[in-house]
């Protein structure tokens, strides 16, 4: 059977050569049986006849009989569907049809039609039904012909507006609703027509008659039409209109974009672009993010909206358009956004209140005021329509405004899209708040960093020195990795890198400490073991004292527990280079010819955990070689690895490169080998050495007599005088003679002196005491004690250092014009 015969079949179920019927009198007794009920349901007339008629349904259908004689009795007849019994209990799905067989006064006869609904669809119906059907349905219905032109509409189809029914009758879409891109939808209905397949749920957004100043989104269905031969007639379509939950999906959408694009960065510049960005093109045609001055400088707000907006500055921190260039923008970005003092943006900002107006009057002025501008345009000049003003606002504090405008768009701005905006806002302002509360931290951590590290490092003549310092929490700059470079005595150097476990403020915070206790022991003079043991002490003590519990709130001190550090000493008048490492990587060399090597230095233990004695290797370098001290962070694999041996082939092949300048090698060391997210600290000092000439260095051994004083003094006056530094002859005749007269008087052994011309004049006397000596007040009465007084005021800076043989004593005179500076570090 084809599928027409099967449609036939269905619409012909109550025929009445193919229904089976039966009487029923008035009180719903069988009085009448035919051949073909018996053949459906199997009962002979016997059984039947007499009984309720009730009793040939099921329990639960035979509950509804009341109620349908009820409505034969009003209505004269009655259609459904029932579920039967058969003879031996077999349930049996019926459509019957109870119509009144009364032909003359007399009691009340009805005539059932019964017709077993097997694989029938459904109730079938007809013309009448079917137009009550559609004529009542909310959904718009039509039907177009092959060639696209109405033939037939419903009521519903009017909602969108384009008139009755009749007034369809041959036309196109274009031609009804011009709003629409008919293009779209047509090819639609001729996909259908050519392959027979129905488009379910196809969506389209345009302007409609019934609604010319606003968006209306419809959902779609096509289906074809086929004659008996099966041919295409024409194309049904249904449209239903799904304006609300296309907005709603359009402000889903928008916020889950808004949640995807805002707040990327702590940048607040940038977060404020992106709110604006994120607003183009789909809610508004221009959008511009204007934030208070204090804002952008990551300062704190009181609470609540600001007082006095007179005083209130603005700056541009974000705009966009649907326009290139921007024509609509009154400022740039970066620019201070200044308004007419009562505008929409100022009281919005007072008041903390959105504020909306659908209809601009396109008359009206612009509110900005700039003055270098001239004469502000007017909103029909910008082409400006519709605005909202909403307060950027977040916990509690007001930021700034952001101004919402459309003019491509016809609909203007309703109370819905103001909920929305403030919603985008809203989360919008979090982001600003957060990078503005990035912004204090970070400029108070990035204070803190540029004081605990050397803004620059102090001019001498011993080494030529670059550093480079990249710290793994990219987001504060912090990290608790560092270098220095100390001026000691005699001309040397201190060449100091070193490493606290950690990232961030806490590790920066114990990097401080240990190097402001580095540089007080440097000035001890110290051997560069003695310096890692003094620190090591100093560092378990502090442990200990403290308390290095997490929980101790001393995150400092707990970090400084297994800090690493390397301290080299230089000496430009030998070459002589000595250095002691505490569970720190050993320097490479890399020798005037290009040769990298690695100086064989025993790590030893970390600072503050215990260990063995730390132990100092020396060793003499030419003039020209480049020390590079690194922390391990230098070497650090990308995937957190620290060194390990072959990557000092990594560092030997970074160092080997050739470049014009010490600070260009530096960087491309770092560059070369460290991630551009690395994840540890990395700091890398890297110093050329240089040796003091002969010209500039002078000795002499002199006897343990008060007369060679004498001979010193005079030898020392010779020397400046070669020199071209008569100008200090008088005072180093003075330093000379008490410091020779103290080491003849109160020292054993050998005595030399040395005078060192490079950025200042040193002085030195050497002598085999052990015994420091101790600066003095005498009294007026007193007739000694005052040499080293004297020394004291007449010179920049002195004081002692120990070496195996004993002692030195030596004071410096700057050779500028400047007065002498006492130097509190000095010892005595």
């Amino acid at each position: 059977m084809g599928a027409y015969e099967e449609q036939d079949v269905a619409r012909q179920w109550f025929d009445v050569a193919d229904a089976a019927a039966l009487l029923l009198d008035a009180q719903g007794r069988v009085t009448g049986w035919t051949r073909d009920a018996q053949r459906l349901l199997e009962y002979s007339a016997a059984e039947v006849v007499g009984a309720k008629g009730e009793s040939l349904l099921s329990a639960e259908d035979a509950l509804r009989v009341p109620d349908i004689a009820r409505r034969c009795r009003r209505d004269g007849n009655w259609s459904g569907l029932l579920a039967a019994v058969r003879r031996g209990g077999e349930p049996v799905k019926v459509m019957v049809r109870v119509t009144s067989a009364q032909e003359a006064p007399g009691p009340s006869r009805w005539l059932v039609l019964v017709a077993e609904m097997g694989d029938a669809p459904g109730w079938a119906m007809s013309r009448r039904v079917l137009e009550q059907m559609v004529a009542g349905s909310p959904v718009g219905m039509a039907i177009v012909d092959t060639d696209l032109r109405y033939v037939w509409s419903n009521a519903a189809l009017e909602q969108f507006g384009g008139g009755p029914a009749r007034n369809r009758l041959g036309m196109r879409l274009a031609n009804v609703q011009p709003g629409l891109n008919s293009r779209s939808i047509e090819a639609q209905m001729r996909r259908v027509l050519e392959s027979g397949d129905p488009v379910v749920g196809y969506e389209h957004v345009g302007l409609v008659r019934s609604a010319p100043h606003r968006e209306t989104a419809h959902m779609m269905s096509f289906t074809r039409l086929e004659d008996e031969q099966g041919h295409p007639m024409g194309v049904y379509y249904t449209v239903v209109d799904v304006s609300a939950r296309h907005r709603a999906r359009q402000r889903l959408d928008l916020l889950d974009r808004a949640g995807e694009h805002i707040g990327r960065s702590l940048d607040i510049m940038q977060t404020a672009q992106e709110l604006a960005d994120v607003a183009i093109p789909t809610f508004a045609d221009f959008v511009s993010v204007d934030l208070l001055e204090p804002v952008l400088a990551g300062a704190e707000l009181a609470s609540g909206p600001p007082g006095d907006t007179a005083v209130v500055a603005l700056r541009r921190a974000g705009q966009m358009s649907v326009n290139e260039n921007l024509p609509e923008a009154s400022f740039a970005v970066g620019e201070a956004a200044t308004y007419l003092t009562g505008s929409p943006p100022l009281r919005v900002l007072a008041t903390g209140l959105p504020w909306r107006q659908a209809r601009l009057d396109p008359l009206a002025r612009d509110w900005a005021t700039n003055p270098s501008e001239g004469r502000p345009a007017t909103f029909l000049e910008l082409g400006l329509q519709s605005v909202m003003i909403v307060p950027i606002r977040a916990r509690g504090v007001t930021l700034g405004v952001t101004t919402f405008f459309r003019h491509r768009r016809r609909d203007p701005f309703d109370e819905d899209d103001l909920t929305l905006a403030e919603d985008l806002v809203s989360r919008a302002a979090v982001c600003v708040d957060n990078a503005r509360r990035y912004t204090r931290e970070r400029d108070a951590a990035l204070v803190l960093q540029r004081n605990l590290l050397p803004h620059r490092l102090p001019e001498q003549d011993a080494v030529e020195v670059a550093a480079c310092y990249r710290p793994a929490d990219e987001l504060t700059g912090l990290g608790g990795d560092w270098y220095d470079l100390i001026t000691l005595s005699g001309g040397r150097v201190a060449l100091v890198v070193g490493e606290v476990p950690g990232h961030g403020i806490d590790a920066a915070a114990a990097m401080g400490r240990l190097r402001t206790a580095v540089r007080t022991l440097a000035a001890l003079d110290l051997p560069p073991d003695e310096v890692l043991a003094h620190l090591d002490d100093l560092v378990a003590r502090s442990a200990h004292e403290e308390g290095v519990e997490a929980s101790s709130g001393e995150a400092a001190v707990a970090q400084s527990v297994g800090s690493a550090c390397l301290y080299v000493v230089y000496d430009p008048v030998d070459g002589q280079c000595t250095m002691a490492a505490a569970g720190h990587p050993a320097p490479a060399v890399v020798l005037p010819d290009g040769e990298v090597t690695f100086v064989d230095l025993p790590q030893g233990a970390p600072l503050g955990v215990g260990g063995p004695p730390f132990e100092s290797v020396e060793l003499a370098l030419a003039a020209g070689s480049t020390l590079a001290l690194h922390t391990d962070g230098l070497l650090a694999r990308e995937d957190g690895d620290q060194a390990v041996e072959p990557d000092r082939d990594r560092l030997r092949r970074a160092l080997e490169g050739r470049t014009d300048s010490l600070d260009d090698r530096c960087r491309t060391v770092v560059e070369t080998l460290v991630p551009d997210r690395p994840h540890d600290d990395v700091a890398l000092l890297m110093a050329r050495t240089r040796v003091l000439g002969t010209e500039q260095v002078a000795d002499w051994d002199l006897p343990a007599d008060p007369a060679a004083v004498a001979d010193a003094r005079k030898t020392a006056a010779r020397l400046l005088t070669e020199w071209g530094l008569d100008e200090l002859a008088f005072t180093t005749e003075l330093v000379v003679s008490e410091l020779v007269t103290n080491a003849i008087r109160y020292a054993a052994g050998p005595i030399r002196l040395r005078l060192i011309r490079e950025r200042a004049l040193v002085c030195e006397v050497f002598d085999g005491g052990a015994t420091a000596p101790h600066l003095r007040h005498p009294r007026t009465t007193d007739e000694g004690g005052r040499g080293l007084l004297l020394v004291s005021q007449f010179t920049q800076r002195w004081g002692t250092r120990f070496v195996p043989e004993g002692k030195i004593i030596w004071a410096e005179q700057p050779l500028t014009d400047q007065p002498p500076q006492p130097d509190e570090s000095a010892q005595m």
